[in-house]
């Protein structure tokens, strides 16, 4: 039997979710949230839930640190990359519409 989740940014799950599923550390996630690369649902919830969209992220954040052997430090500045780089492809589309 196959399972499917649609991930997307109203479902939440729990900070042990991200980790299952992106084999990363629970420090590694901390240092994601701290910088601010993903971003609990609600920062005055205990604990902190995530919105599913988030495990794109963490997943992408596995591959670059076991690909490229990325530290923290250089994790953290390529996935901020990436999103600036998906934020100005939505902006140039947009322009390309109107």
């Amino acid at each position: 039997m196959t399972e499917i989740i649609w991930l997307n940014e109203v479902a939440l799950c729990p900070l042990e979710h991200l980790a299952e599923v992106s084999g990363l550390s629970f420090e590694e996630l901390g240092d994601l949230i701290d910088s601010g690369v993903i971003e609990p649902a609600d920062r005055t919830m205990q604990p902190p839930l995530f919105r599913l969209g988030s495990v794109v992220t963490v997943n992408s954040a596995r591959r670059l640190r076991d690909d490229f052997e990325l530290d923290t430090n250089g994790l953290t500045l390529a996935l901020r990359l990436l999103q600036r780089i998906r934020e100005l492809e939505r902006e140039l589309k947009a322009l390309r519409r109107g």
